[in-house]
């Protein structure tokens, strides 16, 4: 997987447009978490989306919280961590948090 960093709100806005293009997952992840670290490591292992069918973005919300609480807002998406948000024509068409995060569920979204 290649993740892309967002770390500010104009990212999310760039994401946002991007995702008329080519569907774009977030992943929040806290770097304090064992349970964030498995659903990350969890979503890696089973990865097999090709680049140009979905990117993917990383965001450590520890460092950037301000940028996870405006994703909450502006998708009425209620914070999770860890999380993952699919994001399509510039809404949210999946979510998932934990362990409920997982590649088929991406792939039929």
């Amino acid at each position: 997987m290649h993740w892309h960093s967002l770390t500010s709100v104009s990212d999310v806005h760039d994401l946002i447009e991007r995702s008329r293009v080519v569907p774009c997952l977030i992943l929040k992840h806290s770097t304090r978490c064992p349970i964030s670290s498995m659903a990350k490591h969890r979503l890696e292992l089973g990865w097999d989306l090709e680049p140009d069918t979905v990117e993917t973005y990383y965001l450590d919300l520890i460092r950037y919280r301000e940028v996870s609480n405006f994703i909450a807002d502006t998708f009425e998406i209620p914070h999770e961590s860890p999380q993952a948000l699919l994001i399509k024509g510039g809404v949210c068409v999946y979510d998932a948090s934990h362990l409920d995060i997982r590649v088929d569920e991406l792939r039929a979204a």
